[in-house]
């Protein structure tokens, strides 16, 4: 039996095969498994809606769907736009896991800590942490911070809920009332805190597990082979398993190829719609101009099928590679041969934290400069944080922390050593001077950009990354709720008093939107960041360089073969590789 949806972009086709059926009728707790683009997300949505059909659910009921990232609840919400009618939406919510446990931890946290507690976001987290590069000495700091000070990390979210719901039956009993039936998709990612969470859920509300564990790419943070075992050992579920059913790219050796990945198969082999593509290493990155063709190759061919509305993603190993490939796409190239090759317009899925602090250091500038009240030492502290915190999860190299630690010692004693410090030291000192002279005039985007070119004219390595991550906002789409937030302050006060803590506020804010996003036109990001999203077509580009390849650890090569295969099936239509020709990837 074939279901047809239909959205602003066509028809959509979906298969509801025999098992697809018998899923639909069973009741209690359920495990769901398949490939990629097999249909877990649809069905558990056709599930929800017949369970709210069915009138099962009383006034305030909600069928809950958690999911990791936002942009797969954003696709989750695309999908649930297209099955349901809008009348039934309202006993639907679709949420993150994060963004769910924080709601509890906000209006019940006072349970587990005397402190109020305050959102410790990644970036600030990363600053903090910085000095902490062991694990265990990392966790019982984040600890410290949430019993003294009530600062709540990001990876306290799923245990402090657990613990909640196992030290207050009136809790559990109010969340199983509103949530009577919970969906839990990409489950094969959890970790142990998100399993204990889980545990305490389903121990009066019924479970629908969606899960692959071959898309179990994020070990990294915790994330158990044995997870789905332990779910069927504790929740004996009915499951179900579509193995390699296509509904994503039907027509296509996709899926083939990219199961083949996981086994070895795939080598000497022909498939439909996969292409690898073999390039040579030319100088300053000018290879990329074959990536660059392929791209526009694809618009093309794209604009032909569908010119409305189409979607590319050019998927990388790491962030570096990611920001060389963006930069290289937005300029416009001309060849020896005269051919003008254009500027690529297109989005990068970026990571946030050195841009988000980049917008705290400019904030607290805007803030004091209005008020004439700018000071070195405080410019120093916020710099010191960019340095510390940038990289994310990543922690900070030990020449960077040196460095934050000679100059937060010089805002206490005013002594420096050192003469590239002693730079940083004079050029700091310009920037608070010029910033107090500047005439403020409260039209926020024009205030922005003379602080932006202030830093700009620095020539430390330091004070021109903030500039540097300052620039990749825009990338991001903050510029709109930073301006918003800042006129906001400027209209209240006629100067920018408070405006630190309204930009905090507002990216704090947008941590947590599930704002649908639509992935259209051309899209750069990492392999992991593509996880949960789907595409027309995917470019996979690796390059010759150890932090550039698919594999860079060889006792890695199993959870490579997952990345790869992940990467692969987000494509719709065509999947092409990149790989360097004489240092090919050994799993193509």
């Amino acid at each position: 039996m074939t279901l047809r949806f239909q959205d602003l972009k066509g028809v959509y086709m979906f298969d509801l095969s025999e098992e697809k059926q018998k899923l639909l009728d069973a009741t209690g707790n359920l495990l769901v498994l398949g490939g990629p683009g097999s249909g877990k997300t649809t069905i558990a949505l056709l599930k929800a809606k017949k369970i709210i059909e069915s009138g099962v659910l009383q006034s305030g009921q909600c069928i809950l769907f958690l999911s990791f990232a936002r942009s797969t609840i954003s696709r989750v919400e695309q999908h649930a736009n297209i099955v349901f009618m809008k009348s039934l939406t309202n006993h639907l919510e679709i949420n993150t896991y994060h963004s769910f446990a924080w709601t509890i931890l906000k209006s019940h946290g006072y349970l587990l800590c005397k402190k109020q507690l305050r959102l410790l976001p990644p970036h600030e987290a990363a600053a903090l942490l910085a000095n902490y590069d062991n694990k265990s000495a990392k966790e019982v700091e984040i600890n410290r911070l949430f019993e003294q000070e009530g600062l709540t990390h990001f990876d306290l979210f799923a245990c402090m809920c657990a613990k909640l719901l196992s030290r207050s039956n009136a809790l559990s009993t109010i969340l199983s009332e509103t949530y009577p039936v919970i969906i839990l998709d990409e489950f094969q990612d959890t970790n142990a805190d998100e399993w204990a969470l889980i545990t305490q859920l389903g121990r009066k509300s019924n479970l629908i597990v969606l899960a692959d564990a071959e898309q179990r790419i994020y070990d990294f943070r915790g994330a158990d082979p044995a997870r789905i075992t332990q779910y069927i050992t504790t929740f004996h579920p009915i499951s179900f398993n579509f193995g390699n059913e296509n509904n994503r790219s039907n027509g296509t050796d996709i899926v083939q190829f990219g199961n083949d990945l996981l086994t070895g198969n795939n080598k000497n082999k022909k498939y439909n719609n996969v292409e690898c593509r073999y390039y040579p290493i030319r100088e300053k990155n000018n290879q990329l101009i074959l990536l660059k063709f392929a791209i526009i190759e694809a618009c093309k061919r794209l604009r032909s099928e569908t010119p409305k509305e189409w979607s590319i993603a050019v998927l990388l190993p790491s962030n570096s590679l990611m920001l060389t490939v963006s930069d290289f796409l937005e300029k416009t190239h001309k060849l020896k041969n005269g051919t003008i090759i254009p500027r690529i317009q297109h989005e990068v899925a970026i990571e946030t934290a050195g841009p988000s602090i980049a917008a705290l250091v400019i904030a607290r500038l805007m803030e004091y400069g209005s008020i004439k009240q700018c000071n070195i030492n405080q410019f120093l502290i916020d710099l010191c944080e960019h340095i510390r915190g940038r990289r994310g999860d990543k922690p900070p190299s030990q020449k960077d922390l040196i460095l934050s630690t000679a100059l937060l010692e010089y805002t206490k004693t005013g002594k420096i050593t050192g003469k590239n410090r002693k730079v940083i030291i004079d050029e700091s000192k310009r920037i608070t001077e010029r910033c107090n002279s500047l005439d403020f005039t409260g039209e926020v985007a024009s205030d922005w950009i003379k602080v932006r070119d202030i830093i700009s004219d620095a020539t430390t390595d330091c004070i021109k990354q903030v500039r540097i991550d300052a620039t990749y906002l825009r990338l991001l789409h903050k510029s709109s709720i930073l301006n918003s937030s800042l006129s906001e302050t400027w209209r209240r006060f006629d100067n920018y008093k408070g405006a630190t803590e309204a930009v905090r506020n507002a990216l704090t804010q947008e941590h947590f939107a599930t704002s649908a996003k639509t992935w259209t036109g051309v899209n750069v990001m990492t392999i992991h960041k593509a996880k949960g999203k789907e595409f027309d077509e995917v470019i996979i580009y690796e390059g010759n360089f150890p932090g550039q390849r698919f594999i860079y650890d060889v006792e890695k090569i199993d959870q490579a073969r997952l990345n790869l295969r992940v990467a692969i099936t987000r494509a719709k239509k065509k999947a092409t590789i990149f790989t360097p020709e004489g240092n090919s990837c050994c799993l193509l």
